[in-house]
């Protein structure tokens, strides 16, 4: 073993896919795994104990590996996980990654794909299969979108509605609405069963909490 080899932790409940992975670790020589563990607990003691510069974990073990990438992430900062796994959830690599791991990867990678991604963590790199890539950063930039064409639901109300709400949100009562607009309250009573309606409140008291958010 050569003198700065790169130190991992492999994590994952399939021995066989576990002990695979080791294999293909062990065979180069710039790399040397310290643990197997087969749990979410059983990572974090050996990560603690042992303060690797790599971490694989699967998602799907006991404990899960989300929650293991937390604990680790948050107590041994400089120890760079890598997550093997089938999920290709964006839910799972959106958390993972803000988790803090700098790598997600997918099981069917090859040997010498995976040497080289390890190669290049260990050295300061982020990767994530690129099959992933794309709908992560489209999942990161969707709630941004999201928000900035949320229906404004006031802009639904007709001139005559605005008019009525703007005059509730001041706390008037609905006869001094029809007194204010020259109407019935009965009238009154009608556009504001609409509003109560459009803006999708409960009652004047909610109406009134939005018109004043939305500066009417």
């Amino acid at each position: 073993m050569v003198k700065n080899a790169i130190r991992i932790v492999v994590a994952d409940d399939h021995p066989l896919f576990r002990g695979g992975v080791v294999r293909t670790l062990a065979e180069s020589d710039d790399m040397e795994v310290l643990a197997e563990c087969g749990s979410a607990e059983a990572v974090i003691e050996a990560v603690g104990r042992l303060l690797p510069d790599i971490v694989l974990l699967d998602i799907s073990m006991p404990g899960g590996g989300l929650e293991a990438a937390r604990q680790i992430g948050q107590r041994f900062p400089a120890v760079h996980i890598v997550m093997l796994t089938v999920s290709e959830a964006d839910d799972d690599v959106l958390a993972a990654l803000q988790a803090g791991a700098r790598g997600y990867v997918l099981k069917g990678v090859g040997a010498a794909q995976l040497i080289d991604l390890v190669r290049g963590v260990a050295g300061g790199a982020s990767y994530v299969s690129p099959d992933l890539a794309a709908r992560v950063l489209s999942a990161m930039q969707h709630p941004a979108r999201a928000r900035d064409k949320e229906p404004d639901p006031i802009a639904d109300l007709s001139k005559r509605e605005e008019q009525i709400l703007r005059l509730v949100a001041q706390g008037r009562s609905n006869k001094e609405v029809g007194r204010e607009l020259d109407l019935q309250e009965k009238t009154v009573k009608h556009y504001m069963t609409n509003i109560l309606q459009k803006l999708q409140v409960r009652n004047r008291v909610e109406a009134a909490l939005l018109a004043r958010e939305r500066g009417i």
